[in-house]
């Protein structure tokens, strides 16, 4: 199966091929700066998978993170790993922003303290264990 998506102002396009490798809120500090909002609820995709039209831009927000957002009107799209592996796409960027569902909550730890996890969904203080 093949999802599409893109930014606020259409210049940037992706396809996203297959079904994602998982499907997370990430609570930590650099997401929430990198968002602007209290977390990254993103699916995470071979970087093999994705196919993006538009201009880009980069920003090195940890020695393993790209952050790539839209250099016209500034949506943040992706956590890209800079090893050439996996993609974190925003899921509120694909067309069907209801096409995935997360199935656990990462880096509660930073979680903001006003915000209520009540979800059900396995929470882990900070990454999942191997």
């Amino acid at each position: 199966m093949i999802r599409e998506g893109g930014c606020l102002c259409g210049a940037v396009r992706f396809k996203a091929e297959g079904e994602p490798l998982n499907v997370r809120i990430c609570h930590c500090r650099n997401c929430q700066k990198a968002m602007g909002s209290p977390f990254f609820a993103r699916a995470q995709f071979d970087q093999k998978a994705l196919t993006v039209e538009g201009d880009t831009a980069r920003y090195a927000s940890s020695e393993h993170i790209d952050r790539v957002f839209c250099t016209r009107c500034g949506t943040r799209l992706f956590a890209w790993r800079r090893n050439g592996t996996l993609a974190g796409v925003a899921l509120a960027t694909f067309d069907d922003r209801n096409a995935f569902a997360p199935t656990e909550h990462i880096w509660v730890s930073e979680k903001i303290a006003w915000l209520k996890l009540d979800d059900g969904l396995p929470q882990y203080s900070t990454t999942i264990p191997a």
